[in-house]
């Protein structure tokens, strides 16, 4: 297992490393200057030149990119800015504020929007997935699959508007969403995300009942679980001993890269709802031209669905005693 763990790490850091590099290429290619961006529209060609050589700009651009990533490791220091400890990932064109310290302040938010979602929809998609593939071809299986389909088909702007106004402005049924640190309150945290959380987890909730419900009616075929049956044990065991095991493989695969996926940022969520997490952020990078803003909440995205990635792998060994890692 160490090993295996190992290779997966040495791999994960070569593949940010290379995700860094794209990014960094590909938006310091774009034909817009970053130091005039940084600079400000009404900026004179003295301060222009300035700031290109405080950003580090006038050099090639492979060495911007190596000191932008040693950066992140021992830090780095932006003249006419000042020292950017590690890890730096540069200053905000916008706020002049470091990087990496906005990136922080807004990560509770979406941490607790994706740890509530995700309760949800996983909760609630497995266990409608597991009922309808118990009752396949009956009518509580015909309702679920054309719900799950409804779901699916319908996008978070367009029932988390409809939800706001029925279930917070007209009939005020739930709280109006807002973030509280869940430190401070929480039960005025639980309160402020439940709306999204709900809205969110009804988009997802639909897949993980799809993808349940077939992939257990696939396993309640198989010769082993049939063999068990055949033995006398009770059908609540077969479900949960045998069938759940080969069941829960493919939905934890679609589980890590979900979750590290909202952790880069539920874009259209935290836009609809009004919460300034890191896709608020990310949007406000890509309106504002923010390049370096822009770079970090891509690599925090890539190394939230690597990461979670190498967790899923690490789970197999653990459901299905058929995978062995070494």
């Amino acid at each position: 297992m160490l090993p295996f763990i190992t290779r997966r790490t040495l791999g994960a850091v070569v593949t940010l490393v290379i995700i860094s590099a794209v990014t960094f290429f590909l938006f310091f290619a774009v034909p817009a200057d970053p130091a005039r961006l940084a600079c400000g529209k009404v900026c004179p060609p003295e301060l222009l030149e300035q700031a290109r050589h405080n950003l580090g700009l006038d050099q090639p651009l492979f060495v911007q990119f190596v000191a932008w990533l040693a950066g992140i490791f021992v830090g780095r220091d932006y003249e006419g800015l000042g020292a950017c400890p590690a890890p730096c990932l540069g200053y905000s064109f916008v706020n002049r504020a470091p990087v990496f310290e906005t990136i922080l302040d807004r990560l509770p938010l979406t941490i607790s929007l994706t740890i509530g979602a995700a309760a949800v929809f996983l909760t609630f998609g497995v266990a409608t997935g597991i009922i309808a593939a118990l009752r396949q071809g009956r009518p509580l299986d015909k309702i679920a699959s054309v719900s799950s389909l409804i779901g699916a088909s319908v996008q978070i702007y367009f029932i988390g508007t409809l939800a706001m106004y029925f279930l917070v402005y007209q009939n005020q049924i739930l709280w109006r969403p807002r973030y509280v640190e869940f430190s401070q309150d929480p039960i005025g945290w639980a309160q402020g995300l439940l709306l999204p959380w709900l809205v969110l987890a009804i988009i997802f909730t639909a897949n993980y009942t799809r993808m349940t419900r077939s992939t257990m009616v696939e396993q309640l075929s198989e010769d082993y679980v049939r063999t068990a049956r055949a033995k006398g044990m009770s059908g609540r065991s077969v479900v949960m001993r045998f069938a759940m095991r080969g069941t829960l493989t493919p939905i934890i695969t679609i589980f890590g890269v979900d979750l590290g996926a909202l952790i880069g940022g539920a874009i259209i969520t935290e836009q609809t709802f009004g919460l300034q997490g890191l896709g608020q952020l990310s949007v406000r990078a890509v309106t504002y031209s923010d390049l370096p803003m822009l770079m970090a909440t891509v690599l925090v995205a890539a190394a939230a669905i690597v990461v979670f990635n190498i967790i899923v792998d690490v789970l197999y060994a653990f459901i299905d005693p058929r995978v062995r890692l070494s």
